[in-house]
């Protein structure tokens, strides 16, 4: 019926271990979109764009497991596409970027039962497109009457910057997957702020992901049907 490239960033220092974990995710894609051919890829690990392209042939369509569009979704990837000869595939919007995704965070902080939370993104010198999305969330989770902070590791504010968070808070990492800087970075962060709160796995990480992957795609392939959409 169709066919989907996830590509993730990776891990550059140790490609093999988020290679494999996006691999999981892509199996777990294919059992919801069933006659559908899944493949996944991560710019960080040696020829495995290469092998997903030619696994999939022309006519595929792109979903980029990144949390914002940026120079990666809309330069880099594209480029890499070209020189390896992709034909006829369709950028969809980054996996942060979905209302559905972004509703999910909502949802987690929610079943929580914390009073207080903390979103957790990279952030970007670059660019305001990340800070506005976890902008947006925190915003969206302020209105259950929650108190709530977005922090970056690399723009103000610092995660390494909010203090006062109790036990009843909880820092929901707002990342596709979990890599240096969900495992080492951000406790590093939040114990330097002195957080007393629960550290919650990272958003890519939930059950609910493979679902709402497969539906995006399913919508979005018939919405950018003949053309790129950059994210």
């Amino acid at each position: 019926m169709g066919k989907v490239l996830i590509v993730a960033h990776g891990q550059p220092s140790d490609p093999g271990p988020a290679e494999a974990a996006l691999a999981r995710l892509a199996e777990a894609v294919a059992a919801v979109l069933p006659g559908w051919a899944v493949a996944s890829a991560t710019l960080a690990a040696p020829g495995a764009l290469k092998a997903a392209v030619a696994r999939l042939g022309p006519g595929f369509s792109v979903f980029p497991m990144f949390m914002a569009g940026g120079w990666f979704t809309r330069v880099h990837l594209p480029g890499q596409l070209a020189g390896l000869g992709a034909q006829d595939w369709q950028m969809l919007e980054p996996f942060g970027c979905l209302e559905a995704v972004q509703g999910l965070a909502v949802d987690l902080v929610a079943e929580s039962g914390a009073s207080e939370a903390i979103i957790a993104a990279h952030g970007s010198f670059k660019s305001p497109v990340p800070a506005a999305i976890a902008g947006r969330v925190a915003g969206l989770v302020s209105a259950r009457g929650l108190r709530v902070a977005a922090g970056f590791i690399d723009q103000e504010p610092r995660l390494a910057g909010l203090t006062g968070f109790g036990r009843a808070a909880v820092c929901l990492p707002y990342f596709a997957a979990e890599g240096g800087h969900v495992v080492e970075d951000i406790p590093a962060a939040l114990a330097e702020a002195g957080f007393q709160g629960q550290l919650l796995p990272a958003l890519g990480l939930d059950p609910r992901v493979p679902g709402i992957i497969s539906e995006a795609v399913r919508e979005r392939r018939a919405v950018c049907a003949g053309a790129c959409r950059w994210g």
